[in-house]
């Protein structure tokens, strides 16, 4: 988790590796996802956001009542990392690799804005984001670069999932994933909840086997 300020520009916000590490944003209350692009756990809503389309916020009633742009937002941000800056380009056209979910996960008035990162080449999150608005600014309340990972609104709650890669694991087929769950304390997220899940390896893999939850 990190914090960091970053002023709001009339706007607002990958992944390949063998670490453990992501999953997407729900939201059972009101929210509205804009996606350029998805990830493979995620369930995906309609992709339609990118640079030159701004993404857009939602009332309680999640009809869209601001407009943002979640590439500026995460080049404008001083705690996203150089390396996502650097990949942060069209996949095709003028479409980004980001996802980007509207909804209250702070406890704060305003709705927050959760983004994902995402690589073109597997669409695995690359890096996952929350701003919260603070007098007229999007504040970075939480990062998590270790890809893969994907993050997403649940009942109030920020939800990390971050598949888990052996060696010899094909990119469609980790052997397991962590699904990690945070709550708003106050003044930063604290995790709540994690379960691990471990795949079968019927049928080339994606098969889950009992999972183990670990609560804090």
């Amino acid at each position: 988790m990190s914090a960091g300020t970053v002023v709001l520009v009339g706007t607002v916000l990958f992944a390949a590796g063998c670490s453990t590490g992501g999953t997407g944003l729900k939201d059972e209350g009101p929210a509205h996802t804009d996606s350029v692009s998805r990830t493979g756990p995620p369930p995906a809503p309609e992709p339609h956001a990118s640079s030159g389309q701004s993404a857009r916020a939602a009332s309680p009633s999640g009809r869209p009542v601001t407009k943002v742009d979640p590439v500026a937002l995460l080049k404008a941000d001083p705690k996203v990392s150089a390396d996502i800056k650097r990949e942060l380009k069209p996949c095709t056209g003028k479409e980004y690799p980001v996802d980007v979910s509207y909804g209250k996960v702070t406890g704060n008035d305003a709705v927050d804005i959760v983004v994902n990162v995402l690589s073109c080449a597997d669409a695995l999150g690359r890096g996952s984001y929350v701003y919260r608005s603070e007098g007229g600014r999007y504040e970075n309340v939480f990062s998590d670069e270790q890809p893969p990972v994907y993050a997403e609104i649940d009942r109030g709650d920020l939800v990390l999932t971050k598949p888990v890669y052996a060696k010899t694991d094909a990119v469609a087929y980790p052997s397991g994933e962590d699904v990690i769950t945070y709550r708003w304390s106050g003044e930063r997220f604290t995790e709540q909840d994690r379960v691990y899940t471990e795949y079968s390896n019927v049928d080339g893999g994606g098969q889950p086997a009992p999972a183990v939850t670990l609560k804090h």
